[in-house]
């Protein structure tokens, strides 16, 4: 298909960013089996500077990736970011389970106003987390004109990602102006290394973009699984089979497609295979968790009933040996919620493609009286057919573009020949 060989351009061109310095495993010299032991190395611990990946990621991501603990160097100024997190993300399962319920509850009941419902589930579910995360933020319900900006500046740095729209920096300079207001308001202390621009950049960058972006992308992925699952969707109340049901989602839709570290010192896995300090290391999250599986293309949430995740090629979360995602545990925790609200509400039904990078943004019918709208899925497959069609040929010309234009302006090259100490950062 047309959107296969565009993806896989795409790709290329994307890792071609860096030079003849970036190599993407697993490969040849670091198979599977060693993938999570070069992950984990103490020496592939750069996350920025000297990468041209980074630039494009920074341009991706502005504002705010120079104090985005993902992108900042190993030092106290990242210590002092990551312990702000972790406090934010912290709480009673309990509270943090019904917050997510209620949030879920207050956007469903503004969407449902019919027997069936129309949805895009990325779309649905970010003023979900928009409301989620500024509660969590602020301690208070969220207003819904903050809302509005959460989601705006929040679709916006998905969509520039996906390559199915470009950036609009005006858009997202409207939330900074909001948050650069209620600093004073923030219900914990904020990373006392920072500036208060900085600050602002700061909730931003975390809560606001990568927080909300990632918890929608993978509610779009699990209800869309279920969607196309209606067996698996009837067992979701068992929280033993909910989890293996997430497991299965993360591996087969992991979040991250590319991560890439940079070689602090030379990394020597054995006396054939040395990666030298600078390298650009590129660790592809699908390549890896579809190896070691039977049938790894398939969605069967029972291949974990007799395996743990611990012990096969699953690393959702990042490795633990180099800084993995914050939201660890407050992710499952949240999506358990936020799905059993939404299936108490709607049966869940989709004929659209599924794909990782789900640049069609999880085409979806929430049906209240739990027929099957036959005719419905009909034309959302047709529908979605064409669309990936066009869709395709805008995201090759729009990731073109704005690699070209990440290429030019630099943005993390010039904020690291700026810094007069890198090791502040």
């Amino acid at each position: 298909m047309l959107s296969g060989l565009v993806v896989a351009l795409r790709a290329k061109v994307f890792e071609k960013v860096n030079g003849d310095n970036a190599i993407t495993v697993p490969n040849d010299q670091v198979g599977p089996d060693r993938f999570e032991e070069l992950y984990g190395h103490p020496a592939a611990n750069g996350r920025s500077k000297g990468a041209g990946l980074s630039d494009l990621f920074w341009y991706w991501l502005s504002p705010g990736p120079e104090v985005h603990q993902e992108h900042l160097e190993a030092g106290p100024r990242y210590d002092d970011v990551a312990r702000t997190t972790r406090g934010f993300l912290a709480g009673p399962g309990d509270e943090l389970f019904d917050a997510a319920t209620r949030c879920t509850r207050h956007v469903l009941d503004e969407v449902l106003t019919g027997p069936v419902t129309r949805v895009r589930l990325r779309d649905l579910m970010m003023p979900v987390w928009a409301e989620y995360f500024y509660e969590l933020v602020f301690g208070e319900p969220c207003p819904r004109a903050a809302r509005d900006l959460i989601v705006a500046h929040a679709d916006d740095v998905v969509t520039s990602l996906k390559c199915t729209g470009l950036r609009h920096p005006a858009r997202r300079a409207r939330l900074t102006r909001y948050l650069a207001g209620r600093l004073a308001d923030v219900r914990h202390p904020l990373p006392r290394t920072l500036s208060e621009p900085e600050q602002v950049h700061y909730l931003q960058g975390t809560y606001f973009n990568t927080a909300v972006v990632q918890m929608s992308e993978a509610m779009a992925h699990l209800l869309l699984a279920l969607a196309q699952h209606p067996d698996v969707a009837k067992r979701i109340g068992d929280d033993r089979y909910f989890a293996h049901v997430l497991d299965e989602t993360f591996r087969l839709y992991p979040l991250f497609g590319i991560a890439h570290r940079i070689t602090t010192a030379d990394i020597q896995l054995d006396e054939h295979t040395t990666f030298p300090a600078g390298s650009v290391l590129c660790f592809d999250y699908p390549a890896y968790h579809a190896t070691g599986y039977a049938n790894p293309d398939e969605f069967d949430p029972g291949r974990w009933e007799h395996t743990a995740t611990r012990r096969e090629h699953h690393i959702p979360f990042g490795v633990a040996t180099n800084r993995p995602c914050p939201a660890w545990r407050l992710a499952p925790i949240i999506m358990r919620a936020a799905t059993r609200e939404v299936l108490r509400r709607v049966t869940l039904h989709s004929s659209a493609s599924h794909t990782r990078s789900l640049p069609n943004r999880g085409p979806c019918l929430l049906v209240r009286d739990g027929s099957v709208p036959h005719r419905q899925l009909t034309r959302m497959r047709i529908r979605d057919r064409w669309e990936d069609v066009w869709r395709s040929v805008v995201q090759l010309v729009l990731g073109t573009v704005m690699v070209l234009h990440a290429h030019r302006l630099k943005p993390a090259k010039r904020y690291f020949d700026t810094q007069g100490c890198p090791a502040r950062h």
